[in-house]
């Protein structure tokens, strides 16, 4: 050891220090958790107590040491007993009633009231304490049902139906909570207990059944009555709207009648004017067809007027020619060339002149001196006379055509 360099006797103490100090701070302190309460006692008698999270001086012989849950106890009801009702004639009519309900309950926040706690109520094993508070807070709670009527149960449930929020206020408004409060802190007290809230969460009974299957019947007729209103309103307002599309198809059905209509005049008044366009047209070309037509005709007309005028004035010429010609041939040979002529053409006029001779039936009168003989010859000679003329006169003007002026001679009777 007296060998044993510096630095490692320092580095041992060191070692030696910092294994020994927790040891010793761990057998001096002790950790205290939340939802914990430790209770020190010492040797002289006082007792301090620490609640979590903490750490806790203790020292080994001299101190002695518990530690007690802080947190709350929550415990279920279910509390079945009789009210105080009473029928006309004041006599008692109780009405069987089951509570179901869960209290809170805590150790208290004084130093008086948690050592209690650790020595009335935490002392026992944790069923009995269960069983303990269970039992304490029933038999309050039948009390408070003793107290109270069947409407002043329900009356002060109904009206807080539709709460979600259970304050304080609220709960001393409940007179069953509130009995039940007053009923059992004493006795909570005296275990070192405080009771931080009671929730009521049903109170039930036959005549309440009874009257809730009432309610809900009347509900559920007020809410059928309702429903068919709102059936009957829907149904209004689909007939109004069918009534409104009805009318809306009517009136376009009417336009659409009215524009088929108007359509169909204009297109009437086009064929027509189409027809009339036609007609004029066809109106124009047949007064052009007509016109031209009578034109045509008019222009034949007087062409062939023009060529019977010419015609008539050239057979008028032609005739005039051959009269003036046999007028010179008179002129020239005169009686001579006549007879000629007359004894050249009596073979060829002789039969008719005799024919017509004997079909005549001829009266010859003489006078004068003449007898009848001599006068029938003479009528003769002159027929034959003017025939013989009528044959070489067109003789001269040429074949088959006779100057005007010359006619046959009449029949002699």
């Amino acid at each position: 050891m007296d060998n044993m360099p510096m630095w490692l006797v320092i580095v041992i103490v060191l070692v030696v220090v910092l294994l020994l100090v927790p040891m010793i701070a761990t057998r001096f302190l002790r950790d205290v958790e939340k939802g914990e309460i430790r209770i020190v006692s010492w040797l002289q008698g006082s007792k301090v107590i620490y609640r979590g999270p903490c750490k806790s001086k203790e020292i080994p012989l001299l101190t002695v040491g518990a530690t007690i849950p802080s947190m709350a106890i929550n415990v279920d009801l279910d509390i079945t007993d009789q009210t105080s009702d009473r029928d006309d004639d004041d006599k008692p009519k109780p009405i069987k009633v089951q509570v179901l309900a869960s209290a809170i309950v805590s150790v208290g926040e004084s130093d008086q009231m948690i050592l209690t706690a650790a020595n009335r109520f935490f002392a026992k094993e944790q069923s009995e304490q269960m069983n303990t508070l269970t039992d304490l807070l029933s038999s309050s709670g039948r009390r408070a049902i003793n107290l109270l009527t069947h409407d002043q149960l329900f009356s002060a449930r109904s009206s807080r139906r539709d709460e979600t929020d259970l304050d304080a206020t609220a709960e001393e408004d409940d007179p069953l909570s509130l009995i039940i409060r007053k009923a059992c802190s004493r006795e909570l007290e005296d275990l070192g207990l405080v009771f931080n809230s009671l929730n009521i969460k049903a109170v039930q009974s036959e005549v309440a059944e009874a009257m809730r299957r009432q309610s809900a019947a009347i509900a559920k007729a007020e809410a059928d009555i309702v429903a068919a209103q709102q059936q009957r309103r829907a149904k209004d307002a689909q007939l109004e709207a069918e009534r409104e599309i009805s009318n809306k198809q009517r009136e376009l059905s009417q336009v659409m009648a009215e524009n088929a209509a108007k359509v169909a005049t204009a297109e009437a008044l086009r064929q027509d004017a189409e027809a009339g366009r036609r007609a004029s047209e066809l109106k124009a070309t047949s007064i052009a067809q007509a016109t031209a037509d009578a034109e045509q005709v008019k222009i034949a007309a007087l062409a062939e007027a023009e060529a019977e005028a010419i015609h008539i004035t050239k057979v008028a010429e032609a005739q005039a020619e051959g009269i003036r010609r046999v007028n010179e041939a008179l002129h020239e040979g005169g009686e001579a060339y006549l007879r000629f002529r007359q004894i050249e053409l009596l073979p060829q006029i002789a039969p008719g002149v005799g024919q017509a001779l004997a079909n005549a039936h001829m009266v010859t009168l003489a006078g004068g001196g003449v007898g009848a003989p001599e006068a029938t010859l003479s009528q003769i000679a002159q027929v034959l006379q003017v025939a013989l003329a009528a044959q070489i006169i067109p003789t001269l003007g040429g074949p088959g055509h006779a100057p005007d002026g010359v006619k046959a001679a009449p029949a002699a009777r």
